[in-house]
């Protein structure tokens, strides 16, 4: 006998196994002796019971997809016999189901960057930002010598460049885009200072990027077009660090309260425990800083798709009803303009890891955001302006959507695997791993190990860890990927490129 195995929620017909079951193997649950058909690996599901081809396999207590043959107790379930109930539009009734989530506040303080327009940075970092990727050269040489003329950039944070790919040959939305994450970059409060590149002849013109930034610190950003340059732009261009730099390097971090901190949510790489160790643990710190007064921002709308209609009636009221609505369906209908199915999302990474399906991705994905009210729903590339949960519109590919987070003003990323990611974007990004194996395979990626909620040690103890945590990555403490310089940025694209 063995109890090596979890049922989620009293009326799931599968459970998932903690550690590899072998087949024979005989289980109790509910009562009932199961005698498994299968080996059934670690996070992945068997069935409880006989079922029919086409009955709903049940887990988290929804439907995640229907069976595609008639199923005994105790056989593997997963992407084969398991698929999608996912289809196209649909039309939508709110709800409301609205939680009171409060916490006793903490008063807890975090050593934070304080900016002139009242925003908090958790970092104090230089960065030199493209208009275009015809500048991508110039850009990793001004950082390579501004490093070495100080020491690795002593005094700062960091000093980083970020190039990519866009800026030109761009129409409509792709176009807006770019230039909406550029420059919400540029008033991220994460930079002591910014350089902004440009070329002269691009699509995203410098003077016209610099108009559509608007009210900018003019002390700490600079912005240099290259074919203006009489000259070597090379050298132009370390003038303007060498001031940016004599400028930020004399910020000090000062106590901030935690009502300040940001944080986006995401999740890569799943696996079976993610929906239970994980992506529980961010909804749980999610429901903590809100109650704190502060702000998380949960993405990745494809992972919502089938356990949407859980976020849409936790909105504050029937306005925030009917944007969610129009961030799921106009993301369905993104898919179906190409000709790709709704519910075709789940990463041969996700499979093997014991996801079989989109909805049961989306019902542990969801989790990241605990059970607050949804406050606002953002659009792509639009920012924070409202405290609490805030929903935002990206895809689920993890750089893109953690560069979303990031550019909507969030100081950090938490983000949560099962399979590992080494990847970071422009803010620090927190990996936390399902389990325990990935965390001691990979210490050089993993920065805090949920897995040990499958190994006994409490919510509760977990959480304060992760809290304490947290407040020391916010106060300065790099995370893995700052440790090994891994920064980049992803815009999302979506038309023509000419």
């Amino acid at each position: 006998m063995t109890t090596d195995y979890l049922k989620i929620n009293a009326d799931d017909n599968v459970a998932v196994a903690i550690s590899e079951l072998k087949n024979g193997t005989e289980v109790v649950v509910d009562g009932t002796n199961i005698v498994l058909k299968n080996n059934i690996p670690a996070g992945h599901k068997f069935a409880l019971a006989t079922m029919a081809q086409g009955q709903n396999v049940v887990k988290y207590g929804y439907p995640i997809g229907h069976a595609t043959a008639n199923v005994e107790a105790g056989e593997l379930m997963d992407h084969n016999n398991i698929k999608t109930n996912l289809a196209g539009l649909l039309n939508y009734t709110y709800n409301p189901q609205l939680i009171d989530v409060a916490q006793p506040n903490k008063g807890l303080t975090f050593n934070g960057y304080e900016r002139k327009n009242g925003q908090v940075g958790i970092r104090n970092e230089i960065w030199v930002i493209p208009t275009v990727g015809c500048v991508n050269g110039i850009v990793n040489q001004l950082v390579a010598q501004l490093k070495a003329e100080t020491e690795g950039g002593k005094g700062v944070d960091a000093i980083v460049a970020f190039p990519h790919n866009y800026g030109c040959s761009q129409l409509g939305d792709d176009h807006e885009n770019t230039k909406r994450i550029l420059r919400n970059m540029v008033h991220h409060p994460n930079a002591g200072a910014i350089l902004v590149v440009g070329l002269g002849c691009e699509n995203n013109q410098p003077h016209v990027f610099e108009e559509f930034c608007g009210n900018y610190d003019k002390e700490r950003v600079k912005f240099l077009v290259s074919q203006e340059v009489e000259g070597n732009e090379v050298e132009a261009g370390m003038n303007i660090l060498r001031k940016l730099y004599a400028v930020a390097k004399t910020d000090v971090r000062t106590p901030q309260p935690i009502s300040k901190l940001r944080v986006g949510l995401k999740c890569g790489g799943s696996d079976g425990f993610s929906g239970i160790t994980a992506n529980p643990l961010l909804g749980v710190f999610s429901d903590f800083i809100i109650g704190q007064g502060g702000t998380s921002v949960l993405t990745e709308v494809p992972e919502m798709f089938g356990a949407e209609t859980i976020l849409m009636n936790r909105c504050k009221n029937n306005t925030l009803f009917e944007k969610t609505v129009s961030l799921i369906n106009d993301f369905k209908q993104y898919f179906i303009s190409h000709g790709e199915p709704v519910g075709e999302n789940p990463s041969p990474g996700n499979k093997a890891g014991g996801i079989s399906t989109l909805e049961e991705k989306a019902l542990g994905c969801t989790q990241k955001c605990g059970k607050s009210t949804v406050c606002d729903v953002l659009r792509y590339g639009e920012r924070i302006s409202t405290n609490g949960l805030n929903l935002l519109e990206a895809p689920g590919n993890d750089l893109v959507a953690s560069t979303a987070l990031a550019a909507s003003g969030c100081q950090i990323v938490l983000f949560t695997t099962g399979r590992g990611t080494p990847f970071g974007t422009f803010v620090p990004t927190m990996k936390i791993s399902t389990n325990s194996n990935l965390a001691q395979n990979k210490p050089l990626w993993i920065d805090f190990n949920a897995g040990v909620l499958l190994e006994g040690e409490s919510t509760e103890s977990v959480k304060t860890r992760f809290v304490d945590y947290i407040v020391s990555v916010a106060s300065g403490l790099q995370v893995n990927n700052e440790k090994k310089g891994y920064r980049e940025i992803a815009i999302f694209k979506t038309g023509v490129t000419l």
